[in-house]
């Protein structure tokens, strides 16, 4: 687990305003319990957000090989956590990406770190699907790309219409995984399938 450096200013600030919205919404900001919640909040805003201090392009690029390897790469099952831009509250599930290598790979950690990088920010779904799909694409230049996402939305199941059971799947393909329907259904079957 790597060290996340908090920047004092923005904790101070952030620290400001939320102490303003504990009281706004009713509770006594002195109680014992919320005395230290505005800085605690502070930190965990930064770190859940990031992803904005992340080059996504510069991760790949550092741990891309010359590889005559050209067959699907999977890496599934990714962890995902990330912020509903419209109500900042938490979404999250599992990323699965592929890519068909044209002469490159890159390191396997990277992805997931892509996926981070990206998911650490005010985020939809959607969107968050095609900046990993177009990451991978743009760095590689693989002969395709495939990307699935499946999360969970705590602002669809904590608040409005509360339904505790829904789940999102969104996808983006490039290449082949898009020309190609064997293609596309080989990675499905894969991420599907428990091999491990």
């Amino acid at each position: 687990m790597e060290d996340y450096k908090y920047d004092d200013k923005k904790t101070e600030a952030l620290s400001a305003h939320f102490h303003e919205v504990i009281d706004m919404l009713g509770e006594d900001i002195d109680r014992e319990g919320l005395a230290k919640t505005p800085e605690r909040v502070a930190k965990a805003m930064q770190f859940l957000t990031k992803g904005y201090d992340q080059n996504p392009d510069e991760i790949v690029k550092q741990a891309i090989f010359h590889e005559a390897y050209s067959e699907m790469v999977i890496v599934k099952d990714i962890e995902l956590y990330s912020l509903c831009e419209h109500h900042m509250l938490p979404f999250f599930g599992k990323a699965h990406v592929a890519y068909i290598p044209n002469g490159k790979i890159v390191g396997l950690s990277k992805i997931p770190r892509v996926v981070d990088a990206f998911s650490r920010r005010l985020q939809v779904q959607e969107r968050l699907t095609i900046q990993i799909r177009d990451c991978i694409q743009r760095t590689l230049d693989p002969k395709g790309v495939a990307v699935v996402l499946e999360a969970s939305h705590m602002c669809m199941q904590m608040r409005g219409v509360q339904k505790q059971n829904s789940a999102t799947t969104s996808s983006a393909f490039t290449g082949l995984f898009l020309k190609n329907d064997a293609t596309r259904k080989e990675f499905i079957n894969l991420v599907q399938a428990k091999l491990h």
